[in-house]
């Protein structure tokens, strides 16, 4: 029996284990969806559409959202931490504040979303697309951004120290008091990027 919306997010909220029991809600359309402090951890959520969802202080962790469709989701203050969000469409959702530490966002489209203050550090975002999202004051410490794409991200503050920007495009990138101390910028294009107040290796 084909189950509603309404009854997927009463599973969902009633038993994670419940769920992911449930082969067949793998393309589960949860779009618009509360799910706001909801405890998820490890939920099996790949593929899911959570567009425009509510997931406010959601409890994420270990959760398996690969695929996932969570463009414009407000995901702010969420437990994210050792998720697996390879290959999530994440444009224009607000993170702000989300903890993120060892998540694997590899390949994810982030444009113009919005991670200021978001805890990213350890996390994989190798061929992750950046492009336009404001990274005001995220914690960046020893994150994986090889060959990531971060044309005109908004990194003001920044903690960046030991990460790995390998091939990194940061074209027009805003870096201004950005930590850079320890980065591996072999290869990275900085065309254009401002660097006023930043701290590297070199800074006097």
């Amino acid at each position: 029996m084909e189950l509603t919306k309404e009854q997927m997010v009463a599973m969902l909220k009633r038993s994670v284990a419940e769920w992911n029991d449930a082969a067949c809600l793998r393309y589960a359309d949860l779009s618009g969806a509360d799910l706001a402090g909801a405890d998820l951890t490890g939920a099996n959520l790949r593929d899911a559409d959570l567009r425009y969802a509510d997931l406010t202080d959601a409890y994420l962790t270990g959760a398996n959202l690969t695929g996932a469709k969570l463009r414009y989701a407000d995901l702010t203050g969420a437990d994210l931490s050792g998720a697996n969000l390879s290959g999530v469409n994440l444009r224009s959702a607000d993170l702000t504040g989300a903890n993120l530490r060892g998540a694997d966002l590899r390949s994810a489209d982030l444009t113009s979303a919005n991670l200021t203050d978001a805890y990213l550090t350890g996390v994989n975002l190798r061929y992750a697309d950046l492009t336009g999202a404001n990274l005001r004051g995220a914690d960046l410490r020893g994150a994986d951004l090889t060959s990531a794409n971060l044309t005109d991200a908004k990194l003001t503050g920044a903690d960046l120290s030991g990460a790995n920007l390998t091939s990194a495009d940061l074209a027009n990138a805003d870096l201004r008091s950005a930590d850079l101390r320890s980065a591996d910028l072999t290869g990275a294009n900085l065309t254009s990027a401002d660097l006023r107040g930043a701290k590297s290796d070199q800074s006097t």
